[in-house]
């Protein structure tokens, strides 16, 4: 089974964003625990805890279906040692968030070396990040997104998710989360069909689909190579429809959530209900 959905909106506390995603007959979806732009945050409440724990038992989403993200703040890579403190505490506290929701995954940018360090030695931060995360928390795995490339992003490349991962202590608490614009833009051609899954079977080799835990469903509106991270609703960028077709069609990623990250929320019932019609032609 595939489970779709969206980034939605958690305005107002946590316990909205499952009220949200039904609204738009999603199957998963992805939230922020707290604003996506602010360093620090109130504490979740036990009333908006219980709130949204009981929301998502009523409504059907399993843990294995919700995809949090954490704050764009925080930058794993940072190659000066006090933002990068800051960065630690506050994705620490992300983790904590997803903990005492219930939560098992966090997907999370894995950051930019700002072009002041090398990529190894910002990969090699990224790794020890999440190490010291883990040790503050039980259960929740960390989902690494891969990225376009921008602004000296990491995570662009296949090998820098494999080396990342290479360096966790704690492995089964490490996956990665395809987005397909972010791969097309960094130079993963998915475009054609034989595109898709020669770049699928290259993920298998160097990353390992085992580790797969989630995607986002974006178009493009920049061209294949352009390292530009920007989204287009499905069918109105530079991927076209096919790439999400073939999505839905692959069985390697059914049980993960596939979360629409587009920008016109107002077609995301459409798109939703569009992805699910290419699961139901291949039965």
């Amino acid at each position: 089974m595939k489970y779709v959905g969206a980034h939605v909106s958690a305005a107002g506390g946590v316990e909205n964003a499952p009220l949200n995603a039904q609204k738009i007959g999603a199957k998963a979806f992805a939230l922020f625990t707290k604003n996506q732009r602010q360093w620090t945050a109130k504490p979740l409440s036990p009333e908006s805890i219980d709130a949204f724990k009981r929301n998502c038992d009523r409504l059907g989403y399993a843990p294995e279906q919700i995809l949090p993200h954490d704050s764009y703040l925080i930058n794993l890579s940072h190659p000066e040692e006090e933002g990068l403190a800051k960065s630690r505490a506050a994705f620490i506290d992300e983790f904590v968030r997803c903990e005492q929701l219930g939560l098992k995954y966090l997907n999370f940018h894995p950051g930019s070396h700002l072009k002041k360090v090398s990529e190894t030695e910002g990969l090699e931060r990224i790794s020890q990040s999440i190490n010291i995360a883990l040790a503050h928390t039980q259960n929740v795995v960390a989902v690494i997104e891969n990225t376009s490339g921008q602004g000296g992003h990491l995570g662009y490349r296949f090998e820098h998710l494999a080396e990342i991962i290479g360096r966790v202590e704690d492995r089964s608490r490490v996956g990665v989360c395809l987005d397909t614009c972010h791969s097309y833009t960094a130079g993963y051609d998915i475009k054609s069909h034989d595109g898709y899954h020669a770049t699928m079977d290259r993920f298998d080799r160097i990353v390992g689909l085992n580790y797969l835990k989630a995607m986002h469903l974006n178009d493009c509106k920049k061209d294949l190579g352009s390292r530009v991270d920007r989204h287009a609703s499905l069918g109105q960028g530079t991927l076209g429809l096919g790439p999400f077709q073939w999505i839905m069609e692959d069985p390697r990623l059914d049980g993960i959530p596939l979360i629409l990250e587009t920008p016109d929320d107002s077609i995301w019932v459409e798109e939703i209900r569009w992805l699910y019609s290419m699961e139901k032609e291949v039965g």
